[in-house]
Parts: C-alpha cells; sequence; structure tokens
C-alpha cells in the first residue's frame, strides 16, 4: 500500500507542477497577442493620456514577470479579477458557465459511456462478425467526422426537417431539469458520436488482447460460456486500458465543448470563452482558459490513479 500511496503521491506532484506550467504558458499566450489591450478597450479615437491611464489602472504598464505573479497570486486566492467587458467579476460569469458545461458533459457521457462499453464488450465476444464489422465502420466514421459537421447533420434531421428537438439551448433561471434534458439532447448526442468510438474501440482491443492469455485459455477448455470469460475474466483485468480511456474522454468532454457549445448556442464557458475572444476581453479568456487546464489535468490524474488501483500487479507489487 506504501507503493501506491507513493505512486499516488507523484502523480499529484507531478500534476501540479504542470498546471503551473499551464499557467505560464496561458499568460505568455495572451501576452504575445497583437495589439494594445488599452487601445482596443477604448478604441481609436483614444488619446495618448487615456490610453496610458487605462494602462495604469489596469496594470499594463508593469513587467510582464511582474504581472504573472500577480496574477497568480490572485488566482490562488480565488480572484479571477474583473471583465473588462462588463466590468463583473470573472468568478461571477465563470461560475454559473462551469455548471452548465458540466451539465452537458455529464449528460452527454451518461449516454456515451454505457453504450460504448456495451458495444465493444459485443464486438469482442463476436470478434471478425458482420456486427464487429459494422461497428468498427461506424466507429470510424464518427471519428473521422468533426463535432460541428456532426452538430450540423443532426439539426438539420431532428430540427430542421423534424422539429422533434431544438436546434438552439435557451436555457434561464426557470428552466426544470426536463426541459434542460430535452434542450440538450442534440448537443448530448453530438458529444456522444465524437467521444463513443474511442472507448468502444479500447474496450475491444482490450479484451481481445486478454482473450489470447492462458488463465483465459483455461476457462475456455472448462467448458465456461464466452460470454461469461469476457464478463467475469477479460473484462476486469482489462480495466485499466478502459479507465485510462473513459477519463481522458470524460476531459475531453468538458474541454472540447467549445465548438458544440457555439454551434448550438449554449451558455456555456466555450461560449463564453469564444465570446471573450472576440471582445478582447482577455482576463475572461484567461480565466476561462485556466479553468479548462485545470478540468483536464486533474481528469489525468484521476485516470491515472484509478489506473494505478485497478491493476492488480500494481495492488500487489512483488
Amino acid at each position: 500500500m506504501s507503493a501506491i500511496l507513493t505512486m499516488i503521491g507523484q502523480r499529484l506532484a507531478l500534476g501540479l507542477l504542470t498546471l503551473w506550467v499551464v499557467t505560464m504558458i496561458i499568460f505568455l499566450a495572451v501576452e504575445l497577442l497583437p495589439g494594445d489591450f488599452a487601445q482596443a478597450l477604448l478604441g481609436q479615437s483614444a488619446t495618448d493620456e487615456t490610453v496610458n491611464a487605462i494602462r495604469q489602472n489596469l496594470g499594463l504598464d508593469k513587467p510582464a514577470v511582474e504581472r504573472y505573479f500577480i496574477w497568480l497570486g490572485d488566482v490562488l486566492q480565488g480572484d479571477f479579477g474583473r471583465s473588462l467587458a462588463s466590468e463583473r467579476q470573472i468568478s461571477e460569469l465563470v461560475g454559473p458557465r462551469v455548471y452548465n458545461t458540466l451539465f452537458l458533459a455529464a449528460y452527454a457521457a451518461c449516454i456515451a459511456v454505457p453504450i460504448a462499453l456495451t458495444l465493444g464488450i459485443l464486438a469482442a465476444l463476436y470478434r471478425n462478425s458482420a456486427y464487429d464489422r459494422g461497428v468498427n465502420v461506424g466507429a470510424l466514421a464518427a471519428i473521422s467526422s468533426p463535432e460541428f459537421f456532426a452538430a450540423y447533420i443532426l439539426v438539420y434531421f431532428f430540427a430542421v426537417q423534424n422539429a422533434w428537438f431544438p436546434s438552439i439551448a435557451r436555457l434561464n433561471e426557470t428552466t426544470t431539469f426536463t426541459d434542460r434534458l430535452y434542450m440538450l439532447f442534440l448537443p448530448a448526442v453530438t458529444l456522444t458520436l465524437v467521444t463513443m468510438a474511442h472507448m468502444m474501440r479500447m474496450t475491444r482491443a482490450a479484451i481481445i488482447n486478454l482473450m489470447a492469455s492462458p488463465y483465459i485459455e483455461m476457462a475456455r477448455l472448462k467448458g465456461i460460456p464466452r460470454g461469461r470469460i469476457i464478463v467475469r475474466h477479460a473484462l476486469p483485468n482489462a480495466l485499466s486500458p478502459i479507465i485510462n480511456v473513459v477519463a481522458i474522454n470524460l476531459a475531453y468532454l468538458i474541454v472540447g465543448v467549445v465548438v458544440v457549445e457555439v454551434v448550438f448556442a449554449y451558455p456555456g464557458l466555450g461560449q463564453l470563452f469564444v465570446d471573450s475572444v472576440v471582445k478582447r476581453d482577455m482576463p475572461v479568456v484567461q480565466a476561462s482558459a485556466l479553468v479548462f487546464a485545470v478540468t483536464y489535468i486533474l481528469m489525468n490524474l484521476s485516470a491515472d490513479i484509478l489506473s494505478i488501483l485497478s491493476n492488480p500487479r500494481l495492488l500487489h507489487p512483488r
């Protein structure tokens, strides 16, 4: 158990180091953007005195290194600053948007994960059959299709040709849970089509790889049904790679929703990120990018730790 705790501690330390590097990359990327933020905020007709006053007010007259550590210190205290466009606290803007994005990601995950695992297990059970080939062709087609293409196809068939679901996710404070599920069905299905294929193919590959193991051959010689061999013996030992790919795809569901949120005009963090880029509201852009980075790093750390805990060779080191 001490070895497992040491490995978990190493992963957490590596995650914190990665997050620190990501904060520097985010700040540097914003710093390298062309143009003067103060000039863009005031417009071309602003005088030099007004621009200099705004730069001093925003702290843009300080060296970049000093501004980075000031920003990092504020973030560590939970203060993301104020929006340049709306003058509101960024935490007030980001909080509801993060909830909306997490809701959409969880909705898509509840659809994608069970279907992907079921299709992957069946594909391994009926390997090289017509079903297996059909599922693989469908998975490759889903992987090859970008999110916006799949979204527009779903909108065309299920919102334009057949008005079964709304093409725009309009939400407000009075939206009930069932209404939210109804309005987010097409965005959730879009994310499901994009992520389900990876999980299904990994499940299939992991189980097929284990089917050649000696203990599986022994189970076959004992006359155990093929379905039971896969579910009771192969699947538990294939959990490590499956958990890894599921967690990575869940991270993608949260981080990669930008295109889907823009297509369906969904008020999530991705939509806020795009709107802030258009308005050159750089503090909001930095905060949104940081939230995405933290989410992705946490999901990858969770995948790593769960893979370690689900691997018997690591649970019982020799």
